[in-house]
């Protein structure tokens, strides 16, 4: 599987993780092994966590809540209570284990409820600490979620090489047709 992680969160890039979500959802989370992958590709563990088909079903949970919260905060509406649950659901166990080596280096370790763990808890504070950065891709048929940090707040693409490019190109194309 190859996985995207352009959206400057954690908890967005396990969102990212259904693509054209409005016109062909395509879903990259469909078995356990894909969410070791996840786990694993992330950065959020060093080694990949074994995960199970209810390790899954809670991700896929949590990532779906986390993608209704965050619509609701850019629209400025009120939280499904239920959405509000399942994101405390996930934060409540212990998030990932880190420690600083002697080194320099810093060992990521823990179970796939610590990732989830960790991805919630980075949802909270996104949604609670700078919830107006958020944004989605404005390429038509892409609907990542991303943080806009950028200096003037004007990014329109969850990520340059991909949708940027292909928005330029086509730009560039019509123009000189």
């Amino acid at each position: 599987m190859n996985f995207a992680f352009v959206s400057g969160s954690v908890a967005l890039d396990l969102v990212g993780t259904v693509q054209s979500r409005r016109d062909d959802p395509l879903d990259l989370l469909t078995t356990s092994a894909d969410l070791s992958e996840w786990t694993a590709s992330s950065g959020v563990l060093d080694d990949p966590a074994t995960a199970t088909r209810a390790d899954l079903a809670a991700a896929v949970r949590l990532r779906e809540a986390v993608y209704r919260l965050m619509l609701a905060s850019a629209e400025h509406a009120p939280y499904a209570p239920e959405d509000c649950a399942a994101v405390n659901r996930a934060a409540a166990p212990n998030p990932v284990r880190t420690e600083l080596r002697p080194d320099g280096t810093v060992r990521r370790q823990g179970t796939v409820g610590a990732v989830l763990s960790t991805v919630a808890r980075d949802a909270i504070q996104l949604m609670t600490e700078t919830p107006e950065l958020v944004k989605e891709c404005a390429a038509p048929r892409c609907t990542r979620l991303y943080v806009d940090r950028s200096h003037r707040g004007s990014r329109r693409w969850c990520d340059m090489t991909r949708c940027g490019n292909r928005a330029k190109a086509a730009l560039y194309r019509s123009r000189h047709a």
